[in-house]
């Protein structure tokens, strides 16, 4: 497992700074895939790391999933929401933090996050990354699940 979480670290800046209509999260695991292929490591890690990656936003799942996925999953959100934060030891959380300060790390990551999804915001349906876009890019608004369901090709 320590050599996939390397593959794990690589693909956000790639995919956020890629113009696709992938979801950024695919477009990081296609990333990453890539990266470990190209460098030798079995297709089996390469898949495992895809899909940590693939399904790190996702809400319910990834926590219940293999161990790289799971860890990637709630490493995001303590890392990003402080999900969990106080669980841990304090002074190994001070001392990690002081070898790798966050900076002005909510706002880098704010800004970032939409600058890599403001020309790609239909992929950001049904995920956490259009709060990202509704709160900071004036006039977007999301498509509703109830609006694609009602305007639908289906007559009823």
């Amino acid at each position: 497992m320590p050599e996939i979480i390397a593959g794990l670290e690589i693909p956000e800046t790639a995919a956020v700074a890629e113009a696709t209509e992938q979801r950024f999260e695919v477009d990081g695991a296609d990333h990453a895939r890539k990266f470990l292929l190209e460098r030798g490591f079995p297709a089996t890690a390469a898949g495992t790391v895809w899909t940590a990656i693939a399904l790190h936003t996702t809400p319910g799942i990834p926590g219940r999933m293999a161990p790289e996925t799971a860890v990637t999953h709630f490493g995001v959100l303590t890392d990003v929401l402080g999900f969990g934060l106080g669980e841990l030891d304090g002074d190994r959380v001070a001392a990690i933090v002081a070898a790798h300060p966050r900076g002005n790390f909510k706002t880098e990551f704010l800004r970032t996050s939409v600058d890599g999804l403001r020309h790609r915001p239909g992929t950001t349906n049904g995920t956490v990354n259009s709060d990202y876009l509704e709160h900071f890019v004036p006039g977007f608004r999301r498509t509703t699940t109830v609006e694609r369901i009602t305007g639908s090709p289906w007559p009823s």
